[in-house]
């Protein structure tokens, strides 16, 4: 994943780098928010089974769809959506996959209780991680696309540059 370069005066980049820069940190994004999504669903599935072990039931994936366990849906984001396009071997999903793997996310029902509280930190850790690297993404793209639309607004960039482009 590309790291945003802090030190880069975007006044001096060319508008063609602004644009690429921007576009390849929308794609880290993607991906970034793509697992942390991830790891946040594999929270709330933890959180079903450790609340139906106390509750002294056997918890099954389509019980814990069915009975809505877990924190309410998000209402998401304020940027508009977009279509987003992870390949399913990006290195950050395989680095999930084996935080789950590791953890016995997929034999979770066999986990004691000490693990099961391993594995609920564990994935919330991960996905605290990914809203942090999220959150930086964010405030680049924010300043790429600031710088982008002050020059379109001062007249150091073209619109009919842009329509041809």
């Amino acid at each position: 994943m590309s790291e945003p370069s802090k030190a880069t005066d975007l006044q001096t980049l060319a508008l063609s780098d602004l644009r690429a820069e921007r576009e390849t940190l929308r794609k880290d994004e993607d991906a970034v928010s793509f697992v942390r999504r991830l790891a946040q669903g594999r929270v709330d599935l933890v959180v079903a089974v450790r609340h139906g072990r106390h509750e002294g039931s056997a918890v099954t994936a389509l019980d814990i769809v069915k009975s809505g366990v877990g924190p309410a849906p998000s209402t998401g984001s304020a940027r508009p959506p977009r279509d987003t396009d992870v390949a399913a071997d990006h290195p950050l999903l395989a680095e999930f996959d084996a935080l789950c793997d590791r953890l016995g996310f997929d034999n979770m029902a066999d986990l004691d209780d000490a693990a099961l509280e391993s594995l609920e930190a564990e994935l919330r850790a991960f996905e605290s991680t990914q809203s942090e690297i999220r959150r930086r993404l964010f405030d680049r793209i924010d300043a790429l696309t600031a710088e982008l639309v002050r020059r379109y607004r001062d007249g150091g960039a073209s619109v009919d540059a842009l329509l041809e482009g």
